[in-house]
């Protein structure tokens, strides 16, 4: 269990309270409120907060003074005609707040969406727990040759090469956290290892700390950015570490916004957006027209992703 005891008391006090509100909801995510979420070896995801649900999309657009119509038929309409159009404001009124644990290179990874509000833990104020990700083996792949900046997830190392890199990755983590403790003038129990030291500042002693140790924050959103990162972030070419949390957070947007989630996986997660000169591909190849990557004008990458999407073997 990634949450402590202390911690897992604090959560289920926080679920049994009952309050009562004018402000629209969401039934399924009130279910799952404040409850942590499992990622990876440490990390979780959970909801402290949000505001508004569907009906907000839909009054928001029509600038009406109810929720919606109360017509499921024309709201889910409106809402899918909304997402396929591209018009993203009605989705900024509804908002949302998590708190998340997650390595320090996947946060430095996922803070380049810059849409959001974002507080994290401490390092200068708080003493840094002794937790890392340590990767399962069938997630250690090497460099891919065409993603420059990915692995190929279809070649993963054997077992002798898993288990070194394991080795190494756990003896630095260890080593390094000792070193800190050291710096810090700190046992691994909270003491002090020696009273006759000052210890160097925690601002200092932190860098130190390698990138698979974790870190928390809270991170508030909108919901048409929150869909941007995860049309993003929770695809197959995203990396696993930072997709996993993706897959988690777009199954709550399922339960807080059902209608939008159904609108959002119809109009991104599985439809595709063509380029110019690959939609003139395509109407030839209606037309009957033989193309090759050669006199397509693709280079071979786009080619190669054009041919994935419409699902035809070369």
């Amino acid at each position: 269990m990634v949450i402590k005891t202390e911690q897992l008391a604090e959560i289920n006090q926080l679920r049994l309270q009952k309050n009562t509100t004018l402000r629209p909801v969401s039934p399924e995510l009130e279910e799952v409120l404040y409850q942590p979420f499992e990622v990876l070896d440490h990390g979780f995801v959970r909801v402290v907060d949000y505001m508004g649900n569907d009906s907000s999309v839909v009054q928001s657009a029509r600038v009406s003074y109810g929720a919606g119509t109360k017509k499921v038929n024309a709201d889910m309409a409106l809402i899918n005609y909304l997402m396929a159009h591209r018009h993203t404001t009605p989705f900024e009124m509804c908002e949302i707040k998590f708190h998340i644990k997650l390595p320090i290179f996947v946060a430095r990874q996922w803070i380049r969406h810059r849409t959001a509000s974002v507080n994290e833990y401490s390092a200068r104020y708080s003493i840094m727990e002794d937790e890392f990700y340590i990767p399962k083996g069938q997630h250690l792949s090497s460099q891919s040759k065409i993603n420059h900046q990915g692995r190929d997830e279809t070649k993963i190392l054997n077992e002798s090469e898993q288990k070194k890199v394991l080795e190494i990755l756990k003896k630095d983590s260890a080593t390094a956290y000792k070193n800190y403790l050291e710096m810090i003038n700190q046992s691994e129990n909270g003491e002090v290892l020696d009273s006759n030291k000052e210890g160097l500042a925690r601002e200092l002693a932190r860098m130190n700390l390698p990138l698979n140790c974790y870190t928390q924050w809270y991170w508030k959103i909108d919901l048409h950015n929150l869909l941007h990162f995860l049309n993003l972030r929770a695809d197959s070419h995203a990396q696993y570490e930072i997709r996993v949390y993706a897959e988690i957070m777009l199954d709550i947007v399922k339960k807080w916004v059902p209608q939008t989630y159904q609108a959002f996986i119809k109009n991104n997660k599985t439809g595709k957006n063509f380029s110019g000169p690959a939609l003139e591909i395509i109407k030839k190849m209606l037309k009957g027209e033989k193309i090759s990557q050669e006199n397509s004008g693709l280079s071979t990458r786009e080619w190669g992703e054009l041919m994935q999407n419409l699902d035809i073997k070369q």
